[in-house]
């Protein structure tokens, strides 16, 4: 992986302006190793599909259009379909040009099947130059090549609206022992205290617990180098993870596993719950008027001596290796990463992302400086599960968490089976 052991400093040197942290369809089935016809518009594959996120893109898209630079078409697909997708568009005939996604890892894995557009010209004849030492490494793939363009980075933590827990008499706890007393506080009150959305297509917000538990108990870099094949899912240090986890089950809202993370962020925003440990993309789909009244605290620090770890996964772009038109996607890529597109996205948006580039500027809002310090306040940086290993892990996470969050007794044969599961992608 290109940057497995990142640590604060590294991942956050120079990534903002002052020195702060600015880091963070048709139906394709062929696998022909054909190119994208080089006639017509640039095609523009997202899976920003929230209202305000689908609206920031259409923003992105018609400022560049005004450039005379060249046509671009946006496609916006549903985020879980994108995922599940994402192989087939990329390995189609006639694949999309270019794509929302992930750096990392999972770019790479898509690199390596050689299926990423090289971008090492573009990296060095354009605003990407001047990016951090962070990101060019993140945004490069195991063979050195760059294969993605950073835009964004967002931060995951408790969120809550702040006039409930008013209205309930609570606030926001400093350790795990004041967590768990919040939760008593809120349950005594009839309120479900944690929403969790793991259902329908959504079962990987799971994984944002497991992420978080184990970012605590064991330490970043165990994290990691778990999700590489370093460490075993039946490990002891794993089940210290579900047994701290089972402390915690009986305050989760139980339809946590019914519905999808967009019915338990309204549950959340419509104070039918307390809190969701959630990224901020969740807001894309908050009404305008309720932001103001969004705030989160940090995930409770559970071991002092474990160096602190936040998410802050990065968003951005990386293009087809079959393009048929490489000179209008290089140019869309070139613009992409400018502090004017980054602006234009956030000003769009809900405005509750923070921009790659140097220069850019965020929206400025309270939110928004809290984050910001939550994520430079933090020794590691890790970026989400799928992230940190890679799209096919993912779907073994979902299968493993979402039975231990119905049969948590069963815990032993369920890291049992994940640790067998997890091998075959890794040894694929």
């Amino acid at each position: 992986m290109p940057n497995p052991h990142t640590s604060r400093r590294r991942f956050l040197a120079g990534l903002g302006a002052t020195g702060t942290a600015a880091l963070l369809s048709g139906c394709v089935t062929s696998t022909s190793s054909s190119k994208s016809s080089s006639d017509g518009a640039v095609t523009l594959q997202s899976n920003l599909s929230a209202p305000q996120a689908k609206a920031a893109m259409e923003d992105l898209v018609a400022a560049y259009g005004k450039k005379d630079a060249g046509d671009v078409s946006l496609n916006t697909v549903a985020a879980e379909t994108f995922r599940t997708q994402l192989p087939t568009y990329l390995t189609s005939a006639n694949p999309p040009d270019v794509y929302t996604w992930y750096p990392g890892s999972v770019a790479d894995a898509y690199a390596k099947k050689d299926l990423l557009l090289g971008l090492d010209d573009l990296w060095g004849s354009t605003d990407l130059k001047r990016y951090s030492k962070a990101l060019n490494t993140l945004c490069t793939s195991s063979s050195g090549k760059k294969v993605f363009v950073p835009a964004t980075y967002y931060w995951w933590g408790m969120f809550y609206r702040k006039s409930n827990f008013a209205k309930w008499g609570v606030s926001e706890p400093k350790s795990w022992d004041d967590f768990l007393d919040l939760c008593d506080k809120l349950k005594s009150k009839g309120i479900p205290p944690i929403g969790l959305g793991a259902g329908g297509n959504t079962a990987w917000v799971a994984s944002a617990w497991f992420d978080y538990l184990d970012i605590r108990i064991n330490g970043a870099e165990y994290h990691r180098e778990l999700l590489a094949g370093k460490h075993r899912f039946d490990d002891p240090e794993v089940r210290k993870v579900f047994d701290r986890w089972q402390e915690v089950l009986p305050y989760f809202d139980p339809n946590g596993t019914a519905g999808a993370f967009q019915d338990a962020t309204t549950a959340l925003l419509n104070g039918r719950s307390g809190m969701m440990l959630i990224g901020t993309f969740f807001a894309d789909a908050a009404p305008k008027d309720a932001l103001d009244d969004i705030d989160f605290f940090r995930f409770p620090i559970i071991d002092p001596k474990v160096p602190l770890a936040e998410e802050a996964p990065t968003d951005g772009y990386f293009a087809s290796a079959r393009t048929g038109r490489k000179d209008g996607v290089l140019d869309l890529l070139g613009y992409l990463a400018t502090a004017e597109a980054q602006e234009i996205y956030i000003k769009g948006s809900s405005g509750t992302v923070l921009p790659c580039h140097p220069d850019a500027k965020d929206s400025g809002t309270p939110l928004v400086k809290k984050g910001r310090k939550h994520i430079e306040e933090a020794a590691e940086i890790t970026q989400f599960f799928n992230r940190d290993s890679s799209d096919a892990l993912q779907p073994t996470a979902d299968t493993a968490l979402t039975k231990f969050l119905a049969k948590p007794k069963e815990i032993g044969s369920i890291l049992t089976d994940w640790q067998r599961e997890a091998e075959k992608i890794w040894n694929a």
